[in-house]
């Protein structure tokens, strides 16, 4: 699968990456280099050696280039390399042809118009398993941006390409033996998903169809990329869904569905034995295709609705004693698993495949947080960790307002970098052993062109090739802002259209409670950046205080921040409510029902100073299913002249507005005044994200404070703090 004639091959992008670090002249260092991933070790003296690309790229050794492969170099890992450039010129050793293709991709990092900086760097993967995942399902990318990826990704020193081929949206693979899936139902009505998927002309259309939109990869496409990939120590591993995420294939053969029709079922009906028969064949023609250990079945999301009325279903239960139909579920990826070791490969799929009990030597992919992957692991299985809440590429990476609209979310790439694959304080140093890796996955509802495909990867690959390869305690975000941005102009000159990052400003707040303040720091994506800020809502100009270092607040602030380059003011200023207000740590009872998977800072995240940001994933927002209502005792009655409460929208993932807010003050904790009720100003069909703050203004005695919030959309709604003064 990687043979090593392949390993000096030239790479098509070589040519136009020519300067790849910035200058940063000192007396103790006269070169600062841009390496990412960085080195695990790595030491910089002052000079260059004088070489050019042809010499580089030119597939002999001569005087001044050695590449040496040592068996004996690093046996503890295969993708270990050692790279020394001095004035006697190049040496990298490994012990693998894959070893020295890394020493080879530092190298093209580290080559300039002056030749490459002396370095001593010793260096090797903290992960074997560095994955990106493609949603090609949902809008299918031609064979020419997958070999694109592909160059970036071994330039990045990532090694797995995780595609997802067969989804809702349309089957991308050729199969032999069941021809229709790609003849009837790679091709759909609609490109725009939302209109597709939330409209009412749901409906594949036959390939060559006038106007159908879709696509698929023929087995000779397939064959091209694997062996493109191959050349460059990138594996790509294939994601056909069992049992759920199947509506494509239950149209083209419907017999395998539970109803037997068309258009009705997205679960394959697991007590029909054709569709095992299907399951197997297509899986046949898959492992033929792929060399990759690892096939991926999805596993994910299924309903499981109709199997709970589905005879043969029923049946099936019966016969082997199962008491749900999780464990049907389960008795399917038992089954996949079984064909896959029959035939020498390895099962992987979502952390749904944990339920109804995990196929015996199964690795997941712990999607819905960590708590997958750390069950997984405690029980000897292998894992990869690709939690929405840092890994999905498809949410935003910067305000929603500047953005092309996406599914939700906020995973901005600093806080991509901060994730930790390895939740130390849950795992033994036995256990954790069982974390291999990490992943990233772009899904594509919202993603029709390479050029926004691209867009929404990019720079945050960066993030994730320096999480899988450099060890955790030599990575900082400080560290690695001014590497990632002169790495935005490599992208570029390499083709992608990378998001440029953002001229936001983060503003993150730190609650004292013994100074009773509260310290907010301000940071920025682009380096170098000149920070300017206000504290009192107007908006900053070069003349307003330079931010050098936390601003403390001991009342209220209206912060607005934002970069200034060339005295001019970049983008729009960030805005920031900051209050160390009477409420904070008050005790709080609910007379609601809090939803326990958004729990935030706990029972007193109302009323613990921090306010939310722009995603209800970031641990700040509490989220209900139902009303709102509760009561914040302020221990003593007390003058109250003004009440805020602050929700959010985004409709795409379900969160709304509250119809209504109603205030009530007691003095004694049984009789409630009626103060006031603020309805809301924001449409149910707002798509975008918004946030409204209901705020009552009065001069109250009180010492309990009750907000109720109705819910009348059936669905989430979020709040943040409750700021009493």
């Amino acid at each position: 699968m990687r043979p090593s004639k392949q390993l000096l091959k030239p790479i098509a992008l070589w040519a136009v990456v020519t300067v790849l670090f910035m200058s940063a002249c000192t007396h103790k260092q006269a070169v600062q280099v841009n390496l990412i991933p960085k080195p695990a070790e790595m030491e910089i003296v002052n000079g260059y050696f004088l070489v050019e690309a042809n010499q580089l790229m030119n597939e002999g050794e001569s005087t001044d280039i050695r590449y040496i492969i040592n068996k004996n170099f690093d046996l503890s890992n295969p993708e270990a390399y050692r790279l020394k450039v001095s004035h006697n010129g190049i040496e990298a050793e490994a012990a693998t042809d894959a070893g020295l293709f890394y020493a080879r991709q530092t190298l093209r990092q580290l080559l300039t118009d002056k030749g490459i900086p002396y370095v001593d760097i010793h260096d090797a993967p903290r992960f074997p398993y560095r994955g990106l995942h493609l949603d090609v399902s949902r809008h299918f990318f031609p064979k020419e941006e997958i070999l694109k990826l592909l160059d970036i990704m071994s330039y990045y020193k990532l090694n797995n390409l995780h595609m997802h081929l067969t989804d809702a949206g349309g089957w991308r693979i050729q199969m032999d033996k069941y021809p229709k899936l790609t003849s009837e139902t790679a091709f759909r009505t609609e490109s725009d998903w939302q209109k597709w998927w939330d409209g009412k002309d749901r409906k594949y259309l036959p390939e060559g169809t006038p106007g159908a939109y879709g696509g698929y990869y023929t087995k000779d496409d397939i064959r091209e990329i694997v062996a493109y990939a191959a050349e460059r120590y990138i594996n790509i591993i294939p994601e056909v869904e069992f049992p759920g995420h199947s509506d494509e294939v239950l149209f083209a053969y419907p017999e395998l569905s539970c109803s037997g029709k068309p258009y009705m079922n997205g679960d394959f009906c697991i007590g029909n034995p054709k569709t095992f028969t299907f399951m197997e064949d297509v899986l046949s023609e898959v492992i033929d295709l792929f060399p990759s250990e690892y096939i991926h079945v999805g596993g994910d999301e299924a309903g499981k609705g109709s199997w709970k009325t589905c005879p043969k279903c029923q049946a099936l239960m019966k016969k082997e004693g199962m008491k749900d139909v999780d464990e049907l579920q389960s008795y399917m990826i038992h089954k996949a698993e079984e064909f896959l070791i029959s035939k020498g490969r390895k099962l992987i799929g979502w952390d749904e495949i944990l339920e109804g009990g995990l196929a015996p030597e199964a690795t997941v992919m712990s999607w819905r947080g960590e708590n997958g992957g750390i069950k997984s692991a405690r029980m000897g299985h292998d894992v990869i960790m690709t939690p929405g809440g840092y890994m999905y590429f498809d949410f935003y990476q910067a305000d929603p307002k500047t953005q092309p609209y996406a599914i939700g979310g906020y995973t901005p790439v600093k806080h991509v970098y901060s994730y930790n694959p390895v939740p130390v304080d849950s795992l033994t140093a036995e256990e954790s052993k069982h974390i291999i890796g990490v992943q990233a996955n772009t899904w594509t509802e919202y993603i029709q062109t390479a050029d926004h495909l691209e867009y929404m990867m990019f720079p945050r690959v960066l993030a994730l090739a320096e999480i899988a390869w450099t060890p955790q305690e030599q990575r900082s975000w400080q560290d690695f802002k001014p590497r990632m941005n002169a790495n935005i102009p490599v992208l570029q000159k390499m083709g992608i259209n990378t998001f440029t990052l953002s001229d936001e400003i983060e503003t993150v707040m730190k609650v004292d409670t013994v100074k009773k303040q509260i310290e907010v720091v301000l940071d920025a994506e682009k380096y170098p950046a000149e920070i300017r800020y206000t504290t009192d809502g107007t908006t900053p100009t070069v003349s307003s205080t330079l931010y050098t270092g936390a601003i403390a607040i001991k009342d209220s602030a209206y912060i607005k921040a934002a970069i200034f380059r060339d005295g001019k003011l970049q983008g729009t200023p960030t805005e920031k409510k900051v209050d160390y207000h009477r409420g904070i740590n008050k005790p709080i009872h609910y007379n609601s029902k809090l939803y326990s998977g958004y729990m935030a800072g706990g029972m007193n995240a109302l009323l613990d100073g921090y306010r939310g940001g722009l995603t209800y994933l970031d641990g700040r927002w509490q989220g209900y299913l139902n009303d709102l209502d509760c009561v914040v005792d302020m221990e003593e009655v007390t003058g109250i002249h003004k009440v805020s409460i602050r929700f959010m929208q985004l409709i795409g993932p379900g969160v709304f507005q509250p119809g209504k807010v109603e205030l009530l003050t007691s003095e004694d904790g049984e009789n409630f005044i009626p103060q006031g009720v603020v309805p809301t100003t924001i449409s149910n069909k707002d798509k975008d994200l918004s946030f409204q703050e209901y705020i009552f203004f009065g001069d109250w005695k009180a010492r309990y404070v009750r907000l109720k919030a109705t819910e009348v959309n059936n669905a989430f709604i979020f709040t943040d703090e409750i700021v009493i003064w």
